[in-house]
């Protein structure tokens, strides 16, 4: 049992988007998971991939959960280096203060990498609510390629 700072929080912004009570681009939803684009993107095309389910971070999620949860982060990931041509894809999954996590709700980052460019630094802008929307498209059409 985490220390009493370290429980979930239901009310983290990850938890109000899956109910509904804050907004996103969503690029896929299931019983599992929910894909969404990052609004401070570090990069062309950077989702995330958060799960349906209570956990602060890797160290406390369910094994049998994570492992569904993984198979959606493969999904989105795959998609998105389609969607968008990239040369490569970066996935990134931050736990706890020390190791850089800042929203206490389980989620993967989904960057699509380039040959000879570089990602922003993390929160450095907001993207424009147009260019998630297409980007969530973008990605949501190449599922269905996959």
């Amino acid at each position: 049992m985490p220390p009493a700072d370290q429980k979930y929080d239901d009310n983290n912004i990850f938890a109000k988007i899956i109910r509904g009570e804050m907004p996103c681009h969503r690029v896929f939803e299931d019983d599992v998971a929910l894909a969404f684009m990052d609004i401070m993107p570090r990069i062309t095309g950077h989702a995330l991939v958060i799960p349906k389910f209570s956990a602060r971070n890797l160290l406390d999620a369910d094994p049998d959960g994570l492992a569904e949860l993984i198979t959606r982060v493969q999904l989105i990931a795959r998609a998105a280096k389609t969607a968008f041509k990239a040369d490569g894809i970066t996935v990134q999954q931050f736990n706890e203060q020390a190791g850089g996590q800042v929203i206490f709700h389980l989620h993967f980052h989904i960057l699509p990498r380039f040959e000879g460019v570089e990602l922003k630094p993390p929160a450095s802008g907001m993207e424009k609510p147009e260019v998630l929307e297409a980007h969530a498209k973008t990605i949501a059409s190449a599922i269905d390629e996959i």
